[in-house]
């Protein structure tokens, strides 16, 4: 009779053990599905997320990067054109201690200035008698300045910029200033117009010159009232293409070039190139003469918007003093 109790109660006991030990195998078969069933889940809610914060990271990398290519641009403006005013200042210094020299000795007597005015109207004297003895009665100078700006020239290129901000608001004064400089020569060999870009106003008169007649004269001014071709507002590309295509050792030459701005990268690898096609023939001689005329219109702006126009009066106010020329920078564009 014990020994048929203990045998039933080691059966229930090993049933029970089984039962619990399938409890546990199936709990934790359960949790391994529910873990697989989850966890792919979070991945790819976290692979999204970081995808987001690196496309976003990049745009404002993109972002910082173009800042800093435009305020390095502006910083080598700013650097070139004080290194153009640094030299200029020393240049003035000079010229201002040689005129300090000069009026010291001046003031040292009124006795010995009068005797040397009266020495320098008598050299004077003799040699306007010899030049008129040599030369004859008739000669004329050909070296003819008026307002600062040389007029010796037997042929006139204008290299006008017809970008938006000159067309727009510069235009009516842009013609003004045509008329006034034809006036300065009132009969030449030959006149040609471009725009900055180097484009022709005439295609028929392409690489010649146009002859120089009050008809002609007209039909130039007329066809630059509507005249807008494409412009970069860099004049390096006409001067290059001017004085390449119409250069001549037996020709007198002048360009102007008629503009409002400078959007280049660098104002010194404009004097270089215009060094290489307008090569120096001789002491302090150029191939062709290279004028300027500057219209404020960018100093209407606000003041952090005026670099191009101050980049545009650095640039022609050096690229005229090396090319023979006279800049000119106008107070009023209207």
């Amino acid at each position: 009779m014990s020994n048929r109790r203990n045998k039933r109660q080691q059966e229930e006991f090993s049933i029970s053990f089984l039962d619990v030990i399938c409890c546990g195998f199936g709990a934790i078969v359960l949790l391994l599905m529910i873990a697989k069933t989850v966890e792919p889940i979070v991945l790819e809610e976290s692979e999204v997320d970081l995808d987001g914060q690196v496309q976003a990271l990049q745009e404002q990398l993109a972002e910082i990067r173009g800042e800093t290519t435009v305020l390095n641009r502006d910083l080598n403006a700013k650097r070139e054109q004080i290194d153009i005013e640094t030299r200029r200042i020393a240049k003035l210094k000079g010229e201002l201690e040689a005129l300090q020299t000069r009026f010291a000795r001046k003031t040292e007597g009124e006795t010995e200035a009068g005797k040397l005015k009266g020495e320098l109207t008598v050299a004077l004297q003799s040699m306007t008698d010899e030049m008129r003895r040599l030369l004859g009665e008739n000669y004329q100078r050909k070296n003819n300045v008026i307002g600062g700006i040389p007029v010796d020239s037997e042929y006139i290129l204008f290299i006008i910029d017809t970008s938006g901000s000159m067309f727009n608001y510069g235009w009516d004064r842009m013609l003004q200033e045509m008329v006034n400089t034809l006036n300065l020569y009132p009969n030449v060999k030959g006149i040609q117009v471009m725009n900055d870009m180097g484009d022709y106003m005439f295609s028929n008169y392409r690489n010649r010159w146009i002859p120089d007649t009050p008809g002609r004269r007209k039909a130039v001014l007329d066809r630059l009232r509507a005249w807008n071709p494409f412009s970069n507002s860099s004049p390096v590309e006409g001067i290059q293409k001017a004085v390449r295509t119409f250069y001549d050792p037996k020709k007198k030459i002048s360009i102007y070039v008629l503009g409002d701005e400078f959007t280049g990268k660098s104002i010194r690898n404009v004097m270089l190139a215009v060094d290489r096609v307008n090569a120096q023939r001789g002491e302090d001689h150029r191939m062709v003469r290279i004028h300027a005329i500057g219209f404020p219109i960018q100093f209407s702006r606000p003041l952090h918007l005026q670099t191009t126009g101050l980049r545009f009066a650095a640039l022609m106010r050096e690229l005229t003093y090396r090319n023979g020329g006279t800049f000119v920078g106008l107070n009023d564009f209207r």
